[in-house]
């Protein structure tokens, strides 16, 4: 069985976000880049399948050439064959889930036939959700949204989400496009021969026209910071009864 997972380039980021001067996007220069890991634990999982079926596992994402950084970490993970969609240095799809759509249901023709395209239920920056569902609709294809499990059958897979306190479990005939959860299982570390071989295999580029898209960012906001606040509840004995009143609130004393 033939897989392919789209991935998008993301900043790592574990400090304070900084934006640029007029706050249109994330102030990149001091940070590393990654996938979500929505989209890790796709492309783990599409290893996976591929292992058990003597299928492939290919991964693809819509960038410029320094996406074919976390192209390569795909691959060091055990994906077969990588490819980026070049649509131009100032290309709409950069933030733009319409645009992005495009772009990867115009290169799915030149490439082989996959029976199954994974997504990340939504990319670790945006967080827009909308590619998968688009690209899915493009292609006419049935799609399960927020998946947490993937069994494949013949010609069939069944694809489980959690919801509420239950589960559901949808079967859809193959080809289908599936959107996944972190959860879905623990992706693996890359190792050092996967590394090697991933640093010399070639990544296949195909170029597309800029398509253009509908949503645009006018400004990004730092969320209002949770401070906490000391209140002094009082100082010696004066402050029992004080302190027996917050342990009663908070159910400790009765």
């Amino acid at each position: 069985m033939d897989v392919l997972v789209c991935i998008k380039r993301v900043p790592a980021v574990g400090a304070e976000i900084l934006l640029t001067a007029d706050g249109a996007a994330i102030d990149t220069r001091h940070l590393g880049f990654t996938i979500g890991p929505h989209e890790e634990c796709a492309v783990e999982e599409a290893v996976r399948i591929a292992e058990r079926t003597g299928g492939s596992a290919g991964v693809l994402t819509v960038g410029a050439p320094e996406t074919e950084e976390q192209l390569r970490y795909a691959m060091s993970m055990g994906a077969d064959h990588a490819v980026r969609v070049d649509v131009g240095a100032d290309h709409a799809a950069e933030g733009d889930p319409e645009a992005t759509a495009a772009a990867i249901t115009g290169a799915l023709p030149d490439l082989p036939p996959y029976d199954l395209v994974l997504f990340g239920a939504a990319s670790a920056d945006a967080g827009h959700a909308q590619v998968g569902v688009r690209v899915a609709c493009a292609l006419r294809r049935p799609l399960v949204g927020g998946v947490k499990g993937i069994e494949v059958g013949d010609g069939h897979v069944s694809l489980r989400r959690e919801v509420g306190d239950g589960v559901e479990v949808h079967e859809a005939p193959l080809p289908a496009v599936a959107t996944v959860l972190e959860g879905l299982n623990l992706p693996r570390y890359p190792t050092i021969k996967g590394r090697l071989r991933a640093k010399k295999a070639p990544i296949r580029v195909l170029p597309a026209a800029p398509a253009a898209g509908g949503l645009r960012t006018r400004r990004l906001r730092h969320r209002p910071e949770a401070r906490a606040e000391t209140v002094v509840l009082g100082r010696g004995a004066e402050a029992a009864s004080a302190v027996v009143d917050v342990l009663a609130e908070m159910g400790m004393v009765r």
